[in-house]
């Protein structure tokens, strides 16, 4: 393997040594057009193959969905990758050696911590699948199992265990089979509860186990379901530095090609659900961890489909859960739809009577979550005078959530012409308030801000490109309001959520592909990786020519802040001369012409 000195030079010997012919081919049938290869794209369903693969240029381009990128971009949105990730993955493919980045001994220490709970979550894993398979003390989980049709094929394929109770195992089934250092970590990520006098228990005792695993296959944490009588009836792992339910999803790992490749996910509400269709071949779906549904897990979805589908039980519950998922489709611009099962049905017993077919007419006569929502506002609260007052405040939040003016205003004219309200003015009664924030309402740590897909081109693209590489400069480029100058563009998503993760960070500890690791998928996130695999550039902070850079992307944004000051000057005098104010018009001529003077001398 060859040795490299810095992180550019690893990605540029990566780029020269890899085939993304090669690359593209293990997942999408490719045949020779010309100077080209041409296959169906693999982002989106088509019928005729629009998805072109270039070996002299080492790019591809989709003419359908209009995805392209390089071979690090390519593995990024197949693999569901960051650009570190996609790095490292080719870089091991083509014997390159990365250089060690530089981690402080309190990181290192931590990420050797996080391995252990990784490796100790899956010894567990495998502990308790042995135990359901081969030990005849898992005879009655077995038949619980097969009452619920759940094959051993799918067993396995879950890898599901069971824990048996503690009149046969004792309270410490799985800790009885620990090193000290590894019943310590059981504690901490729940596998094991602490007692008194340095001593603990196992968590899950007599449940069958579904083990949870993160995009890359790593086990994170359990669910289980009690075999007897008892409660709680499911039980879930802790909170711990490896396992975070709202951020993950339960069978995204199994279905994620088959989703991938029909570009739908079917939400179902448990394990056993999910199983249950699994096991009669529907594929698509997957399953919140025993809460409410998160905008991170359905960005989880985004990249891999253009709708979910909510399969949900028909009782007050289900629709419930199903109106309080339409904000958060909306906010990510995520088309949903909704199916509710007949009342006294779940999945399970849906498909045990009426088999795939009829569960398929059910998914397909789902309809829009948005219309679904308005429906039960009008069941709820009927159409008189003080009916519509409380559908349109129930409306609120909805309106609140779309992220474009377009969606905004599409939806209110919509929900005005079934309630037969004037559109106009509903749209008046939903007008964002002055100064009012155009975040998604749900608050998160650090903010996603939503994109004005506004295009960039010539000067202003080459300073949001000196940005991201250079973060200690970020103080700099604020204080000439750069801020202000990629607002409404595509940049100002970027400046941002480079703001934020500074402020946690700090310029000196953050690298630039950190930045595209907390963006969504989206323009933005497509912009930031163009610029950090664009070999031409040379933006080093360290480099000879970066000062220089930097100066003139200083005076290029002080050309634009004199150009707005001259602006906000032209409209100021033109209210003076309708005022007919001498002294104020006076003033602010004079104003004008130095900003002018200092505009043209710039």
């Amino acid at each position: 393997m060859r040795n490299t000195d810095s992180w550019e030079e690893a990605k540029n010997l990566v780029k020269e040594r890899a085939d993304i012919v090669e690359i593209v081919r293990e997942h999408v049938d490719l045949k020779r057009s010309g100077f080209r290869f041409l296959g169906s794209c693999p982002f989106h369903q088509e019928k005729t193959p629009s998805f072109t693969v270039h070996p002299d240029q080492q790019f591809y381009h989709c003419f359908g969905c209009k995805a392209s990128g390089d071979v690090f971009s390519f593995m990024m949105e197949y693999h569901q990758m960051d650009f570190p990730e996609a790095l490292k993955s080719l870089a091991q493919r083509y014997q390159v050696d990365l250089p060690e980045k530089k981690r402080s001994a309190v990181e290192i220490e931590q990420e050797k911590r996080r391995q252990k709970m990784y490796g100790l979550n899956s010894k567990a894993a495998e502990l308790f699948h042995d135990y359901l398979m081969n030990h005849k003390g898992a005879a009655a989980a077995r038949e619980y199992l097969a009452r619920r049709r759940i094959p051993q094929e799918i067993q396995k394929r879950y890898q599901l265990g069971y824990v048996p109770p503690v009149e046969s195992a004792g309270w410490n089934f799985l800790g009885s089979r620990l090193s000290d250092d590894e019943r310590n970590i059981g504690i901490e990520i729940g596998l094991l509860v602490s007692k008194e006098k340095s001593r603990s228990y196992d968590r899950f005792r007599d449940r069958i186990l579904f083990p949870i695993s993160d995009t890359r296959g790593q086990v994170c944490g359990f669910g289980g379901r009690i075999l007897g009588d008892g409660e709680p009836k499911y039980l879930n792992s802790p909170e711990s530095p490896v396992y975070n339910k709202s951020r993950m999803l339960f069978g995204l790992y199994q279905q994620r090609e088959p989703i991938r490749r029909q570009r739908k996910a079917v939400l179902v509400e448990g394990n056993f659900d999910l199983l249950a269709l699994v096991a009669q071949g529907v594929d698509l779906a997957v399953a919140p961890l025993g809460t409410a549904l998160t905008k991170e897990q359905l960005r989880l979805l985004k990249p891999l489909v253009d709708e979910v589908v909510l399969l949900f039980d028909g009782d007050e519950a289900g629709m419930k859960a199903a109106e309080r998922s339409v904000p958060l489709f909306l906010a990510e611009q995520l088309s949903g739809r909704v199916a509710l099962l007949p009342e006294g049905h779940d999945p399970d017993t849906f498909i045990g009577e009426f088999g795939v077919a009829g569960l398929t007419e059910v998914l397909d006569a789902a309809g829009p979550l948005p219309e679904f929502a308005l429906q039960q506002f009008i069941s709820r609260h009927g159409e008189t005078l003080d009916g519509k007052f409380r559908i349109i405040e129930e409306l609120r939040p909805l309106i609140g959530a779309a992220v474009s003016p377009v969606q905004r205003d599409t939806m209110v004219r919509h929900f005005g012409s079934v309630l037969g309200i004037d559109s106009d003015r509903l749209l008046a009664e939903f007008a964002p308030a002055p100064g009012a924030s155009k975040q998604n309402p749900v608050i998160t740590r650090r903010p996603q801000i939503t994109s004005s897909k506004s295009g960039l081109d010539g000067a202003l693209k080459s300073v949001v490109g000196f940005m991201v590489r250079n973060p200690p400069y970020f103080d700099q480029l604020l204080a000439y309001d750069i801020d202000q100058v990629l607002a409404g563009t595509a940049g100002e998503m970027i400046c941002l959520q480079l703001k934020s993760l500074l402020a946690d960070r700090g310029a000196l500890e953050l690298d630039p592909e950190e930045l595209f690791s907390e963006l969504p998928a989206g323009e933005e996130r497509a912009l930031v990786a163009s610029i950090l695999t664009d070999v031409s550039a040379d933006d080093d902070p360290e480099a000879s020519g970066s000062s220089d850079q930097l100066d003139e992307v200083l005076k290029w944004l002080d050309r634009q802040r004199l150009k707005r000051r001259s602006e906000e000057l032209m409209h100021k005098i033109r209210e003076a001369e309708s005022l007919k104010d001498a002294n104020l018009l006076n003033a602010l001529l004079l104003e004008k012409m130095r900003v002018d003077g200092d505009l043209k001398n710039s």
